[in-house]
This record gives C-alpha cells, sequence and structure tokens, in this order.
C-alpha cells in the first residue's frame, strides 16, 4: 500500500510529504535558506511547534528567531533551561529561581530559598554566577528534548501545589480552559505562556551576569546568534524594584493574586488604595518640581499608551495646588507643514522624528517666554496639515510653567537652546507591577497594545487588526527615538495600575475577537485572547474619573 502524501505550498512553490512529516523535519529542508534559526511553523494560519506534524494540503510558513514571535519562543526556552540548570545545582537546598522583571535584552532574576515558613532572597555571587552558565551550557550540549504534556486543569493545580509553585497553583484556579499543556525538560515540569523549542540544542546563545543581588538572563538582541553586552538602565531598574514594592504592600504581585482579591470582593478596595499611592506619588513629584527652583519647562516623554495626557492634567492639577500656574504645551503644534515632513524608509511620512518638528521654532519661542517676552504661539491644523497663527500668545510670570508632552521631550537636540537647569525631566511609561507567575513574566509592551487596541477604538475609530498591524512600527519608533533618552530623566514615572488589565479585559476581548481568522493580525489577536483569559473581569464603572485608565476605556473628567 502506497504512503499517503501531502502537498504543501512553501515560499510560493508546491512540495509533497509524506503524511505525518514533522514540522522538524520539514525545517530541515528549508534552514539553509535562513540566516536564523527556524523555530516554529505557520501551519494554515496556524502557529504550531516543530514537534507537530503536518497531516493534510496547506500552506506552511516558518518563523525564525528574527522574528518577534521567534524571539519569544526562544527566550522561553532558555528560561526553562536556566530553571532546570538551577533545579540540578540547588534544588536539594530547596532554592528556586523567580524571573522578575523584563530590563533590556534579558530578564532579571533572583534566588529564592524556603527558609521555615518564610521565602528569603539568596544573595548571587561570582561563584553561583560561574556554576549556573557551567550546567546551562553542560544542558545544552546534551540536547535534551523539551516535551510538551496536556494534562486537565485540576491535574495542573495538584501538581504544581506539590512543586510549590505556589503562583502557579492560584493561576490554575481560574483557568476556563479544561486542559493545560505543561513542559518537561529531563523531569522537571513546568508551565509556560507560549510555545517552546524541540530540545535544549537550539539554545546557544545566551549569557549569564550578575546585577545588584541577583542576576540577569541575557538573550539576543537584534542580531539572532549575538549578546549584546549587558548596559543596566539604572533608573528603570529601581522604578521596577519601587513598583514591585507596591505590588507586595497590596498583597498583589501575580495575576493569581489579583484574581483571588476580585473573586473575594476586594477589587473596590484595591482601586482605591492604588489610586490613592498615584495620587501620592504625583503630589510628591510636583512637591520635588517646586523644589528644584525655577523649572519653567517640564518636559514629559514616554512610550504609545503610557498615558502622558492623563498624567500631565494631574501633575497639572497638583502644581497648582502648591502655588504653580501650570500650562499644558502639546510639541505637536511644532510640527512642520506636511509637504515638508520628512518621509520614512517606506516612502511615508515619518511624524515621529524629530525632524518632522520646527525645531528652531520651538527653540525661539521657548526662549522668548523664558526672557519674560509675549510671545505668539502656533497651533497645527491637522486637517489642512499646515501651522496657523490665531492670536494665542502668552507671556510666562514668575509663577507660570510650561507642562510640554511629546516623545521627544527628553532629547537635548528638542530643547538646545534652553539652559538645563530651566527644565524637569519625566520620563512616563506604563511598567506592570504583576507577574503572570513565578518564571512567566508580564509583558509592558502587551499591556500598552492593549490599552491602545481599547483607546483607539473609541476615539479614533480605528480597529483592533490596525492598530496591532501599526503597533510594530510604533515599537521601532520608541526604540529609535523615546528608550535612548529615558536614563537622561530626572524621574521616571511608572502609570501601570495592578488592575487594570481586569477592567481593560471586557472592553479589548470583543475587538480582538472581531478580526477574520485568516488575516495576519490574527495570531497576535490569537495571544492577546489567551493572555486576557488569565484575568478575571472588573466592571468599568468601579473606575474613578481621573484614573489614567479613563484616558483609554472612556468616561474621563479631563478632555483625553
Amino acid at each position: 500500500m502506497s504512503e499517503k502524501m501531502i502537498t504543501l505550498t512553501i515560499a510560493g512553490k508546491e512540495k509533497q510529504y509524506p503524511c505525518g512529516t514533522s514540522f522538524l523535519r520539514i525545517a530541515q529542508d528549508y534552514q539553509q535558506d535562513y540566516p536564523d534559526d527556524i523555530v516554529l511553523v505557520v501551519y494554515n494560519h496556524r502557529l504550531k511547534e516543530l514537534g507537530k506534524t503536518a497531516e493534510r494540503d496547506g500552506t506552511l510558513e516558518f518563523v525564525t528567531t528574527a522574528d518577534k514571535t521567534g524571539k519569544k519562543v526562544y527566550r522561553r526556552s532558555v528560561t526553562l533551561l536556566m530553571q532546570k540548570a538551577v533545579h540540578n545545582l540547588w534544588g536539594e537546598q530547596h532554592v528556586t529561581v523567580k524571573v522578575m522583571y523584563s530590563i533590556g535584552q534579558g530578564y532579571y532574576c533572583a534566588l529564592m530559598q524556603e527558609d521555615g515558613e518564610k521565602i528569603v532572597r539568596v544573595k548571587v555571587g561570582n561563584e553561583k554566577i560561574s556554576a549556573l552558565k557551567r550546567e546551562m551550557y553542560r544542558l545544552v550540549m546534551a540536547d535534551l528534548e523539551i516535551e510538551k504534556q496536556s494534562i486537565t486543569t485540576d491535574e495542573a493545580v495538584q501538581l504544581f501545589h506539590d512543586l510549590k509553585m505556589r503562583d502557579k497553583e492560584k493561576l490554575f484556579r481560574y483557568r476556563r480552559s479544561s486542559r493545560v499543556n505543561i513542559y518537561e525538560l529531563d523531569h522537571y515540569k513546568d508551565y509556560f505562556y507560549g510555545f517552546m523549542l524541540p530540545s535544549t540544542g537550539y539554545l546557544r546563545y545566551y549569557d549569564v551576569v550578575g546585577y545588584e543581588d541577583g542576576f540577569v538572563l541575557l538573550f539576543p538582541g537584534d542580531k539572532s546568534r549575538e549578546i549584546d553586552e549587558f548596559s543596566p538602565s539604572k533608573k528603570l531598574f529601581l522604578t521596577l524594584k519601587e513598583s514591585r514594592e507596591w505590588g507586595r504592600m497590596l498583597e498583589i504581585d501575580t495575576v493569581g493574586a489579583l484574581n483571588d482579591a476580585i473573586a473575594q470582593g476586594r477589587i473596590q478596595q484595591v482601586i482605591l488604595t492604588q489610586e490613592a499611592l498615584f495620587e501620592e506619588r504625583i503630589g510628591r513629584l510636583a512637591g520635588d518640581i517646586v523644589s528644584a527652583g525655577n523649572r519653567k519647562f517640564i518636559m514629559i516623554a514616554g512610550p504609545s499608551s503610557s498615558g502622558k495626557t492623563t498624567f500631565s492634567h494631574r501633575l497639572s492639577i497638583q502644581l497648582s495646588a502648591k502655588g504653580l500656574r501650570p500650562h499644558p504645551f502639546p510639541l505637536d503644534d511644532y510640527y512642520v507643514d506636511r509637504n515638508l515632513c520628512p518621509r520614512d524608509e517606506n516612502g511615508d511620512l515619518d511624524f515621529e522624528c524629530l525632524e518632522a518638528l520646527d525645531v528652531e521654532l520651538f527653540n525661539h519661542d521657548m526662549t522668548e517666554l523664558l526672557a519674560g517676552k509675549r510671545v505668539s504661539l502656533p497651533t497645527f491644523n491637522f486637517r489642512t496639515g499646515k501651522r496657523e497663527y490665531k492670536d494665542r500668545y502668552m507671556q510666562l510670570g514668575p509663577e507660570d510653567v510650561l507642562v510640554i508632552e511629546g516623545i521627544h521631550g527628553l532629547n537635548d537636540r528638542l530643547s538646545h537652546s534652553l539652559p538645563a537647569e530651566s527644565k524637569f525631566r519625566i520620563y512616563i511609561s506604563a511598567l506592570t507591577q504583576l507577574n503572570i507567575d513565578e518564571h512567566n513574566y508580564l509583558p509592558t509592551t502587551d499591556g500598552r497594545m492593549i490599552r491602545r487596541i481599547v483607546r483607539d477604538a473609541r476615539t479614533r475609530g480605528t480597529c483592533a487588526r490596525e492598530t496591532i498591524a501599526m503597533w510594530d512600527s510604533v515599537r521601532r519608533g520608541e526604540e529609535k527615538y523615546i528608550f535612548p533618552f529615558q536614563e537622561g530623566a530626572d524621574v521616571m514615572f511608572n502609570s501601570a495600575l495592578i488592575y487594570e488589565l481586569a477592567v481593560l479585559k471586557l472592553y479589548a476581548e470583543p475587538l480582538l475577537f472581531a478580526i477574520d481568522k485568516d488575516c495576519p493580525e490574527a495570531l497576535e489577536a490569537v495571544r492577546l485572547l489567551k493572555f486576557l483569559d488569565y484575568f478575571l473581569p472588573v466592571p468599568g464603572d468601579t473606575v474613578s474619573q481621573n484614573s489614567i485608565l479613563r484616558e483609554f476605556i472612556g468616561g474621563s473628567c479631563f478632555h483625553v
């Protein structure tokens, strides 16, 4: 009896394989055509791991470590490798590893040890770093299989209870799906938010460096087979650390703990406490600005969907309460006329580059204002694409300050003529305090993208598919124009709210479900839906009108 064959369309050409051929075997035929390692496939518009098989005719595309999705697969798999190495080295001493947050091209991790009823931090020195690197290398050279198992949710709860992975045990108590995929590496079992590679032999590119009292697990950056030198972002690290302390103070540091608060009817108290902390921080920041003395230009910058507009309003209120007269001041009014706007590599207007602003006019006007002169200010007409003057005058008195919001606010080239002592620079971003569990951190970019999906659908009529489609371009702009300047800020401000994804879930899910399953953005929509499925919902009417979250879900008392 002849073997049944199937036809796969790969790179526009048809090729036949025996039914049941693994995607790993097919990938081996095409790896030479790709400079980066193939780590997943898209089979008939659905992501599949290399260990899966082709059972019918269809289309097949390869995902490599150069792709966003491929990078995540690689990072997850290296994280499992690191966990297994820690377990082999110090498991008998009841030492485990916790992935805390993402910094640079890596994860900051801490070693934890049971001490009776308490869990204490284990200081990580050079000796432990060297041992960890040696053990990880040994596991890579052994090319051990990473096996996938499907178990019931009840079995998963019991498994993680027995393994003392309390965060995962709590997470799966609220899981609606009846089954869970578990990965096993040489008898070490864990759950991961997403797909994995088939074996440790793929995991050749990583590094481990000590940092603070923990260590950073480093991954490749732009080049998938090279590790960039670790350049710690001290202010960002301290902001993340402070935010995690607030989460611990509220006794909510994981998704499971948040779900506990919701299920137990404590969420309104959590929301009120979080908002009180938020207001206290803004008030303290306003006090710092006043104490700094004669800072006329409050420069605010941050990545997309950080809540810059609401933040600038709330900061202005606090500055007013301290005797100043703040004036919100959008940089958008200094756009050059559209016919003069630079274009990007695709020939599209590049509104995010610094050259899209009339930097010299901005410096002229700000210098005149600083000198106490009366200045006629422009307004940009987005309908006509031209700058206009409409009798908009300003003159700064002793108590007047400008609260300037725009993506280039921290770039000294924007305000090159203004004395450093006249500026107070604030970097704002939504840096979530939550982790999914011990080993799955909650990506800050996912939180911001969900914020933007909800806001753009409400304010701009933009569907979720369009927002997802433009997100990579938005991220490239952030990497180029915002993140390089964040360490130059006087203050970093975290705008994430510990409860927000439980609220955003109700608004985002219908928008994501509306994306057609055959369009390129469907894979990302499915991933985000799975992500939101971890959260119990919280109604939006529980959120105060001045909350930064209202900028996205609507109902704000500010004009945002």
